[in-house]
């Protein structure tokens, strides 16, 4: 399996030393958050020039655009359709930097609106973006989040859109947390799609949660990593630590440790099995 992590651990960091950063602790990639005023360069408004030269910055680098995370939602009619034409020019970014992944939100459900209208939404988004997509070689992840955290919510519009260009980043919190699943019961009616994942722990802190280190937390990132790598799944899981107090220099290479420790134990427990 291969990790990254989003930019929302080190903002304030170049694309250039985020890349250092990412090759010293020995992650695979990293996932520019862009629209958040983050320092990597990465966004929609930037121009061919310096989309090529980010590019080749990631290529000379040896660490990978594991995703480009976006805020792209569909679940209000009102920005429905300037949301399509936002992801198009998403894609496009995404491509154009060598990025195969792009993460999108289902959104939350305005009043008055009922969770059938606003999926009907999503699919039609969706489907209105995948060819567009498949042409640019980029695939469009939905993650498990906001009014979408049930997988049995999310596995629908799956099946309604039926593209391979339209898949899930399966945030492993959030279906939890939110929707009362278990790992096990989000893995299996997820697993046909999940093409991301999203990894961080936590505890319940009011309607909030408060980051921890992995293994202090409520989430079972154990049974995660041996559910995928049991499938074989290996494309990336990438870590969401957003406004930690814990600095960067000292919350990513301890929950890349804890991830990797977890893989191993998984491929004992396999092989004993």
């Amino acid at each position: 399996m291969n990790y990254s992590f989003m930019s929302f651990s080190c903002p304030e960091l170049a694309l250039g030393e985020m890349l250092s950063l990412a090759g010293r602790f020995g992650y695979d990639g990293i996932e520019p958050r862009i629209g958040s005023g983050h320092k990597h360069g990465v966004e929609t408004d930037t121009d061919a020039d310096v989309r090529k030269a980010i590019k080749q910055q990631f290529a000379d680098s040896g660490v990978a655009p594991a995703c480009v995370a976006t805020s792209c939602k569909y679940a209000d009619p009102e920005t429905l359709d300037e949301q399509i034409v936002q992801t198009r020019l998403c894609i496009d970014l995404a491509a154009d930097i060598g990025s195969q992944r792009l993460r999108i939100f289902g959104g939350l459900i305005p009043e008055g609106v009922s969770r059938e209208q606003s999926a009907g939404q999503i699919v039609h988004a969706l489907k209105s973006v995948a060819d567009h997509a498949a042409d640019r070689g980029v695939i469009v992840c939905m993650e498990t989040h906001d009014d979408w955290c049930d997988p049995d919510h999310v596995a629908g519009i799956m099946k309604s859109v039926d593209s391979p260009s339209i898949a899930v980043n399966w945030d492993i919190m959030h279906p939890v947390r939110r929707a009362g699943a278990t790992m096990e019961q989000a893995y299996q009616t997820l697993k046909p799609w999940i093409k991301h994942v999203h990894f961080h722990d936590g505890v319940k802190d009011g309607d909030n949660v408060l980051l921890k280190p992995i293994g202090e937390g409520i989430i079972d990132h154990h049974c995660a990593v041996r559910l995928l790598k049991a499938d074989g799944y290996d494309d990336f899981l990438s870590g969401e630590w957003i406004k930690w107090s814990d600095s960067y220099e000292l919350h990513l290479p301890r929950e890349l440790a804890t991830m990797k420790r977890y893989e191993d134990e998984a491929q004992t427990e396999s092989k004993n099995v």
